[in-house]
């Protein structure tokens, strides 16, 4: 698990004139909230912030002002759907010790059995329950022969130690679907409806 370190500023200018004026200085608005405390309005470094969310599930150590030090994971991130910038980030305040429900990337690796079947992610993520500071960053599922119609279920993934799973242990995380049969010829076509009629 990364614990990346922002310098953040508190601020008290809302709207979207004042987060404009954010982003054209390369910056972020977001909101720190939880633990019932009130939300904090900061404002991040965009580019140390966008390096830290290719990480999911980052852990991220705040300096808010130079004054306060809070521990958070993000929670929603909002990008611009053309240019892909980020606009906007909601950060959920966490403690070490702390137990965090999360979405944790699922990746398959392995060859399916011969045939030109398609892997399906049913689940793309993971919804898991794991301690704010050790919250894994994907797990991996081997599929290798696994043929059409076979599933693997939420049960059938190896958690890291200390991760729960956070979903009904019969879900469906991949499924197996067989390869598109081809096209009939025209001529198989009418024949096949001459013998429906017949």
């Amino acid at each position: 698990m990364s614990e990346v370190k922002l310098a953040a500023e508190s601020r008290n200018e809302f709207g979207k004139g004042a987060a404009r004026r954010i982003r054209r200085d390369n910056k972020v608005p977001g909101v720190l909230y939880g633990h019932g405390s009130d939300p904090v309005h900061l404002t991040l470094p965009g580019h140390e912030l966008l390096l830290a969310l290719r990480t999911p599930n980052v852990l991220i150590a705040l300096d808010i002002d130079g004054k306060t030090n809070e521990l958070a994971i993000p929670k929603s991130v909002q990008r611009d759907p053309i240019k892909g910038f980020l606009e906007h980030v909601d950060l959920q305040l966490v403690k070490r010790g702390e137990t965090v429900t999360v979405e944790i990337p699922v990746q398959a690796e392995g060859e399916l059995a011969p045939g030109g079947n398609l892997l399906e992610h049913v689940l793309a993520a993971l919804p898991v329950e794991a301690e704010a500071t050790h919250i894994p960053e994907s797990v991996t599922v081997s599929v290798e022969g696994l043929e059409a119609g076979a599933s693997v279920l939420a049960k059938d993934i190896k958690l890291p130690s200390g991760v729960k799973l956070a979903v009904e242990d019969d879900a469906v995380v991949l499924q197996v679907l067989a390869a598109q049969a081809e096209e009939p010829s025209a001529e198989g076509e009418g024949e096949g409806e001459e013998a429906a009629e017949a």
